[in-house]
C-alpha cells in the first residue's frame, strides 16, 4: 500500500510503498478515506515532540476516518462496511493514519456520525477527545457555570467551546482581532486578549468572581493568565499544554483546583482505551444531534501533498483543520 513515511526527523517526508497491515485480535482493517493533521504532527516531523515517542522509520498521523475493510479475531461490533473515525497511531509504535490501510484497536474508534462528511470526522478525533477529558472527564462542566476557553477558535478551543455550550454552561473565549467573529459565530462571547487585560474581563463578565472553570489550550502566559481568571474556591484550570514552570500562587491563595491533560497516554501506553472510544461515541452523537462541527480549512490535500498541508499547519495561516484525502 502507499503510505508517507518518515525515515529521520526534521527531513522531508517520504512517499512510498509499505506492506499493507494484517488486523490482529481486536482490530479492523480500516480503508483510510481521511487524514486530520494536527500541531503535533509537525512537531513530531521536526523531532521536536519527545512525549509522543515515536519510533523511526514511521507513518505519522493521529486521526483517521475511514471504512472497516477486515475484522480480526475476537472483533464484535464492527463489520467490513462500517464508516468509523477514531485517534488510533502515529504516536510510539503504531502505526498512523498517512496511509491507505490501518490496522486500528477497536476500542479506539465509532461509528463516523451521520451528520458528517468522512473529512469532517477526520478532524475531530485528537482535538475532540482533549476538549472532552478537559472539560467533562476532569472538571465536570454543567449547566449554571461560565466557562472561559483560551483560544475559542483554535483547533481545541472551537470544540471546547461547542461541548461547554451543549452541556448548558454560559461561554467565554478569548481569540485574536481576527478571530474574534468565529467565536461569536460558534456562540461563545468573544474576549480580545490584546486588548482586554485579565482583570478588566474577569471583572465585566463575572463581577470580580472569576470563572468556574478556564479551559488552556496554549500554555505559557495563558496557563498563568488562567490561574488569576478562575472563581474563589470552587474554580477549576484545566490545560493541555501545562507542560512549562509556573507559579500557582495565584491557584493557591484563591483556592481552586488544576488539572492537566495528556491525551496521547491511552495510545502509548494500552490503558485507557476503551474511554477513548467511549469519547468518540460522544462525538458522534453530538454531531448527529447538531451540537457538534468542526471548522476545515477548505483546501484539499493528497498524501502527495503532505508536507503543503504540514506547511500550511506551521504557519498559522490555516481557517480551520487541515485535512489530508487519503481515499
Amino acid at each position: 500500500m502507499r503510505a508517507v513515511i518518515l525515515h529521520e526527523f526534521a527531513t522531508p517526508l517520504v512517499l512510498g510503498e509499505i506492506d499493507k497491515p494484517v488486523p490482529g485480535p481486536g482490530q479492523v482493517l480500516v480503508k483510510v478515506t481521511a487524514s486530520g493533521v494536527n500541531p503535533l504532527d509537525t512537531k513530531i516531523r521536526a523531532g521536536k515532540a519527545a512525549h509522543a515517542r515515536r519510533t523511526l522509520p514511521a507513518v505519522l498521523g493521529l486521526d483517521l476516518a475511514g471504512v472497516v475493510e477486515e475484522a480480526g479475531p475476537g472483533v464484535h461490533g464492527f463489520a467490513p462496511g462500517d464508516e468509523v473515525f477514531g485517534m488510533t497511531g502515529g504516536v510510539g509504535d503504531v502505526q498512523g493514519s498517512l496511509a491507505e490501510y490501518a490496522a486500528v484497536d477497536v476500542r479506539l474508534i465509532a461509528r463516523q456520525p451521520a451528520a458528517l462528511t468522512p473529512r469532517e470526522a477526520a478532524a475531530l478525533p485528537l482535538v475532540f477527545i482533549t476538549a472532552w477529558e478537559g472539560l467533562v472527564d476532569r472538571a465536570q462542566v454543567h449547566a449554571g457555570q461560565k466557562v472561559l476557553i483560551h483560544g475559542g477558535a483554535g483547533g481545541i478551543g472551537h470544540v471546547a467551546v461547542q461541548i461547554a455550550r451543549a452541556r448548558g454552561a454560559e461561554v467565554f473565549a478569548t481569540a485574536s482581532p481576527a478571530r474574534l467573529e468565529t467565536v461569536e459565530r460558534l456562540g461563545a462571547t468573544p474576549i480580545d486578549h490584546t486588548a482586554t487585560s485579565v482583570e478588566e474581563y474577569v471583572a465585566e463578565h463575572t463581577g470580580g468572581e472569576g470563572f468556574d472553570v478556564v479551559f488552556d489550550t496554549v500554555g505559557g502566559p495563558v496557563l498563568d493568565a488562567s490561574f488569576t481568571a478562575v472563581r474563589t474556591y470552587t474554580g477549576h484550570v484545566v490545560s493541555a499544554l501545562g507542560w512549562g514552570t509556573h507559579s500557582i500562587a495565584p491557584l493557591s491563595f484563591s483556592g481552586a483546583t488544576y488539572s492537566g491533560v495528556f491525551t496521547l497516554l491511552p495510545l502509548l501506553t494500552g490503558r485507557g482505551r476503551e474511554h477513548h472510544g467511549e469519547i468518540m461515541r460522544e462525538a458522534a452523537a453530538l454531531a448527529d444531534a447538531g451540537a457538534l462541527k468542526p471548522l476545515l480549512d477548505p483546501r484539499h490535500f493528497t498524501l502527495a501533498d503532505v508536507a503543503d498541508a504540514h506547511a500550511a499547519v506551521e504557519s498559522g495561516t490555516a481557517q480551520g483543520k487541515i485535512v489530508i484525502d487519503v481515499g
